[in-house]
């Protein structure tokens, strides 16, 4: 179905969709939810923080992209990158506590650990674009 879905209706605004990183951050959202929901120890304040904090990741690559400036992208893709972050630290703390199991945390760690480096490959060459003068194309060509 995913596939399906991605590939109607599409636009330049909707380019974010062909991106790997993007359906990776959908991805780990998928696998942090159906993963704690496993776990009825955790308090719901808890899991709402980390899921917020992975479901930020895709929406600002996906928000950034859509801005039309490489500039703006990168920012947000900065802002994908903090909260990369903050939902690491998030994962850890429930395996440092107990909260979840160590499986679990080797399953996000491997996942976690591919989108953020892409997300620093993006981050590198838009600077790099920017830095030879390069913009956006907002010709809005499908």
């Amino acid at each position: 179905m995913e596939d399906e879905v991605l590939e109607r209706n599409k636009n330049l605004n909707r380019g974010f969709r062909k991106l790997d990183v993007w359906r990776e951050a959908i991805h780990l959202y998928t696998f942090e939810k159906k993963a704690l929901d496993g776990y009825k120890n955790i308090s719901f304040r808890i899991k709402d923080q980390v899921l917020d904090s992975v479901f930020s990741i895709s929406s600002n690559i996906a928000e950034g992209y859509c801005r039309k400036s490489i500039k703006e992208y990168i920012q947000f893709v900065n802002v994908a990158l903090g909260s990369c972050g903050e939902n690491y630290s998030q994962f850890y703390a429930l395996l440092e506590s107990g909260e979840i199991s160590r499986e679990v945390f080797d399953g996000f760690d491997e996942r976690h650990y591919r989108i953020e480096s892409k997300l620093m490959n993006i981050a590198k060459a838009l600077s790099s674009k920017m830095k030879t003068g390069d913009d956006w194309d907002s010709s809005y060509k499908v």
